[in-house]
This record gives C-alpha cells, structure tokens and sequence, in this order.
C-alpha cells in the first residue's frame, strides 16, 4: 500500500528540469556570484560545480531522511546546519586531495553554505520527497549548475587568455594535461577575464538558450499540429 502523503515522482522531469528547462543558472538566474567570479578558466568552473553537486546530492539525501524528525518550525536552521556540516567535510577533501585547486576556490568553497539553490531544493523537494529521488534531484540540479559554469569558463577562457581547459590537470590529474591547449595566434582580451566580460557572456548565453528554446518549442508544434488537425470528409457526391 502507497503513502498517499508522498508525492510521486516522474525522473524525467527531474532530469530535464536540472539540467535545462529550470537550470540553475541559465534560467533561475541564481548562484550568480561563483558563476561570474570563477568561471576565468573551465577548469575552475568544474571544480565548483563538482564541489557544489556533490553537496547537493548528499543534503538532499541527508535532509529527506531526517525530515520526518525535523520540527517544522526549525527546519531551515536544521537545514543549513546539514549543508555546513557537508560543505566542510566537502572544504576539506578538497584541501586534502586537491590542494592546489583548493588555493584557487578559496572561500567560495565555503560559501557553498549561503548558496540558496541548495536550501532552496531542500526546502522545496528533499523535504518532501524520499531520500533515493531527493539525491537524485541533487544530483541533476548539480550537473545543470556545472554545465553552466563550465560553458561560463570554456568562453571567457578562450576569449580572456587565450587557453582551453587551463590546469584542469589540477583537478583531473596529470593524464588529462593533454587537453590543456592555447588558442593559436591569440593571446585572449583582458576584458572577459574581469567581471564585465563574465556578464557579457553570460548575457550571451542566456540569449542563445531562449533562441535554442524558441527553435525546439516551434519544432514541437509542428510536429504535433497534423495530428491535432480534424480531418476533414467531403460530403457525398460534393
């Protein structure tokens, strides 16, 4: 016999509404200030990203397997207790295992804690939901997030220095320093590698993405019009 209390949930929607139709960034328009402040190099985008899912997944877990103990009037700052506690532990592996990364990150590691996308899926999903398909929705929620910073990084890298995939050997090791390019006979536009060039691109893309999703939506219903169509008799010796 079902719960009737607890919501069914449909993991295709979550999957789409992760990584595009809701994502993060590119359509709540939120985790701004690590979007723009690290996205310089792809590399550094990833490792942000990578840091912030991994967060999400296991406070989205944490946090549906507690929520029946949880009082509802201390729920949020049970809530944020759960997301410090794993930013730390999250804080220092990084600084254990990936040192160098960890230099670069820097405080905003910590600062995962006041992201309020990750309150925000706890309030409204993990709160409410089994802890499989909370981790789950952290899971996508995490990837669109990294896909956004990582597209961020890839364009102003290449435009602001001049490189792709700059020491992602730092994250990935030494066997993915044979992606770690320069662009030829460009040596990158300061612009871009400040803060008005991460809004510059951002801006981009955001565009790019209603363009994108235009083009889908009008596909959509062109392929679905002749069906929806009464077909039309002509009447008897007419």
């Amino acid at each position: 016999m079902t719960d009737s209390s607890t919501p069914k949930v449909n993991y295709g929607t979550i999957t789409r509404d992760g990584l595009w139709n809701n994502n993060v960034v590119l359509v709540q328009m939120l985790a701004l200030c690590p979007s723009l402040a690290l996205t310089t190099t792809a590399a550094n985008g990833l490792g942000m990203g990578l840091a912030t899912t991994a967060v999400m997944v296991a406070s989205g877990f944490s946090i549906s397997a507690l929520r029946k103990q949880i009082p509802a009037d201390m729920r949020i700052a049970a809530f944020v207790l759960v997301i410090a506690v794993i930013v730390t532990l999250v804080d220092m592996t990084m600084n254990a295992w990936m040192h160098d990364l960890h230099k670069i990150l820097g405080l905003f590691l910590a600062l995962i804690v006041t992201n309020c996308v990750i309150l925000g899926r706890a309030e409204i999903f993990a709160s409410k939901n089994p802890a499989g398909a909370s981790a789950y929705d952290g899971l996508m929620m995490g990837l669109g997030f990294t896909f956004a910073l990582v597209l961020l990084g890839m364009v102003r890298e290449v435009l602001g220095a001049g490189t792709l995939f700059s020491g992602m050997s730092l994250l990935l090791g030494d066997a993915f320093r044979i992606i770690e390019m320069d662009v030829p006979v460009y040596d990158g536009m300061l612009l871009f590698a400040l803060p008005p060039g991460g809004f510059i691109v951002l801006g981009c893309i955001l565009a790019g993405k209603r363009v994108l999703d235009q083009k889908l939506a009008g596909r959509a219903e062109r392929r679905v019009a002749p069906t929806d169509a009464p077909a039309c008799h002509s009447a008897p010796g007419g």
